[in-house]
């Protein structure tokens, strides 16, 4: 179904709808000021212009960020030429380990244009509150140490820099193809 965005109603203009959870309008979100992995203090105004995909989480993560940074990679694929318009930005909620080396191999791994951002202990917490991120530590039992428990969802900003979109860790590659095409100002 097709929704109708204010302004364009009177208009006719049909517009689609995300598939994933549209948050536009959202009031969390809103910035952060946090090091890249090549050493460069970046805030949100740093990539106007661009469709920003944010995702929080950890290199030593078993499963769902090694899953998301694949899937976000094929979606850098799936845009052709279009994906020099996104950055997609991983969020590190482990600063104990994952230095600003291990964040550069594991991030260019799955693509060479992602970024790895980190700050200190206080400044990730911060802003993990301030994106509605939840992560707990615990024990793993194992030789690895600790785990980290996270949520697991992708933020969605448009080339203006808003808040538009949550999209979920499971989300299918389609799905997010679609949602990203929305985020550049394309039909998808």
């Amino acid at each position: 179904m097709l929704a109708m965005l204010p302004g364009c109603a009177d208009k006719g203009v049909p517009v689609e709808p995300f598939v994933a959870t549209d948050i536009t309008g959202a009031d969390f979100a809103r910035d952060f000021r946090l090091v890249d992995h090549h050493g460069k203090t970046r805030t949100l105004a740093d990539f106007r212009g661009k469709a920003v995909l944010i995702f929080f989480g950890y290199t030593h993560c078993p499963d769902v960020c090694l899953t998301m940074l694949s899937g976000l990679a094929m979606v850098q694929k799936r845009l052709g030429d279009d994906a020099a318009r996104v950055q997609v930005l991983f969020v590190t909620l482990d600063p104990a380990r994952d230095t600003p080396e291990l964040l550069a191999k594991f991030v260019t791994y799955f693509h060479k244009d992602f970024l790895a951002l980190y700050g200190d202990e206080s400044t990730i917490a911060e802003t993990a509150k301030e994106f509605k991120v939840t992560y707990a530590k615990h024990d793993s039992g194992s030789a690895a140490g600790y785990l980290l428990d996270h949520s697991a969802g992708v933020y969605g900003f448009d080339s203006g820099g808003r808040l538009r979109v949550l999209i979920n860790h499971d989300a299918e590659l389609a799905s997010i193809v679609h949602d990203v095409k929305l985020l550049l100002g394309e039909k998808p």
